[in-house]
């Protein structure tokens, strides 16, 4: 006769992992990265009373630029195989073209309880030339790539 199984050992008994309670959020509302010059903070979900287009806010800060940007400015995309693209035009010119900045912000799930963990990701810069402005340059965009790390977070946010 065989000895008993140790209920213990079987895979099918081991303990379930731990999930959130119910209505329980575990992703970040608040990216805070930098690198190469450039500073950004995005929050998903905004703060402070919602604008008009969208809850969305980003700030951006490099060594010619501060900006605070919410709503409509905060173009925010899913796109498969990549995931968050997050977009805001820096400058905008009438005959040269106009500059934006990408944010690619990355799926993070929080550990319970939430605190605030390491982040690396990519910022990109693109130069958008205007007709008068592509003259000698077939190209009408160039890239800049920046490396960004810092943290995402869930926690209070400002009004």
């Amino acid at each position: 006769m065989a000895p008993p199984q140790d209920s213990a050992s079987s895979p099918a008994d081991a303990p379930a992992p731990t999930q959130p309670a119910s209505g329980q959020n575990t992703s970040p509302n608040q990216f805070h990265l930098q690198g190469g010059g450039i500073a950004v903070s995005y929050f998903p979900e905004g703060f402070g009373p919602v604008t008009p287009g969208g809850a969305g806010r980003l700030t951006y800060q490099d060594a010619h630029r501060s900006l605070n940007l919410a709503g409509q400015d905060v173009r925010v995309v899913e796109v498969p195989d990549l995931g968050t693209v997050v977009s805001v035009t820096l400058v905008r010119t009438v005959d040269v073209g106009s500059t934006s900045f990408s944010l690619l912000v990355p799926q993070v799930v929080l550990p319970q309880p939430p605190g605030p963990v390491h982040v690396r990701t990519e910022g990109i810069t693109t130069v958008h030339r205007a007709f008068a402005a592509t003259i000698g340059h077939a190209q009408r965009e160039s890239y800049t790539v920046t490396t960004l790390v810092g943290t995402a977070s869930r926690g209070i946010l400002p009004l």
